[in-house]
């Protein structure tokens, strides 16, 4: 995986410091081109993956990347699924009964009341792989070498001990779409053993890694010794604390742990993707000159 990697969350109105910042954000990408011009700026610093979720908005970005192969040779795309909102919204339209029919295999119904937890699991891995099918769709064509399961999933399933369905999860995906599957999660300390567990040695994970504790599940210190072992190639998220840390102190934090593969932050503008860029570099060879 590449050091640094791009993140969606700007270009849907996600921001963790100020519901205003948002209300901008989602005023500044309501055009498909505006996204586009972001990514660009991306490529442009040397940034060449682009981890998202799936947004029906990121299908028209695959169709631009689709149309113009040679514009976007090498770049990749790590998917990150299911997007909660689609399905929430589903929910709202259509009812949990509608929702259901339209994304749960026909025979889910009948199998809920043919006894035993074997059939209902096996019934529950299947209607698993038809949604990633269904999430794939729009990536056909593109480079997508990873693919994440969303912490929302992640973390309900290590919570309910339904360990079978996250290493499930990494098979599907291997043998389906011959992809690495990766794992965003909110708690790492729980979420590596229960891979290692079911056969997924250095998994690939995405986790929340930043000086003030910010969805760290297990506390800072915990994860620095689980990164000081070496077992899991990481993706630090996050790193800003939600905007409590400063940019600078921030990523230079992460940038001394060891065994970080890589950083995901997003950015708006031209200016912070490049400078978030030469921080990072700048402190990736501060600590290359110390070793």
């Amino acid at each position: 995986m590449e050091r640094i990697i791009f993140g969606d969350n700007q270009f849907f109105a996600v921001n963790h410091i100020s519901d205003e910042k948002s209300r901008a954000q989602a005023i500044k990408f309501k055009d498909d081109d505006a996204i586009i011009k972001v990514l660009d700026d991306a490529r442009a610093a040397g940034i060449n993956t682009f981890m998202c979720t799936t947004h029906d908005r990121i299908a028209n970005i695959c169709d631009i990347i689709r149309d113009n192969p040679e514009k976007y040779e090498g770049f990749k795309i790590y998917p990150c699924m299911p997007y909660a909102h689609k399905y929430a919204n589903a929910v709202t339209e259509l009812g949990i009964v509608g929702t259901l029919k339209e994304y749960v295999p026909g025979n889910f119904f009948g199998s809920l009341f043919k006894g035993g937890m074997a059939v209902v699991s096996k019934d529950f891995i299947s209607m698993m792989e038809l949604l990633i099918d269904a999430e794939m769709k729009m990536f056909k064509g593109i480079d997508t070498p990873v693919i994440f399961l969303q912490n929302v999933i992640t973390d309900l399933l290590i919570g309910l001990g339904m360990k079978d369905f996250l290493i499930a999860f990494a098979n599907y995906i291997e043998k389906k779409y011959n992809a690495e599957a990766g794992f965003i999660t909110m708690n790492l300390p729980k979420l590596l053993p229960i891979l290692e567990e079911g056969g997924i040695k250095n998994p690939i994970i995405c986790t929340s890694i930043n000086k003030v504790n910010f969805r760290m599940s297990g506390g800072k210190e915990l994860y620095e010794e689980i990164l000081k072992q070496g077992r899991a190639r990481i993706i630090a998220m996050q790193v800003l604390g939600g905007g409590a840390i400063p940019p600078k102190e921030a990523l230079e934090y992460v940038s001394n742990l060891p065994n970080v593969e890589s950083i995901l932050f997003g950015a708006s503008s031209k200016q912070n993707i490049q400078n978030t860029v030469d921080t990072i570099h700048k402190f990736d060879n501060k600590t290359e000159l110390i070793s």
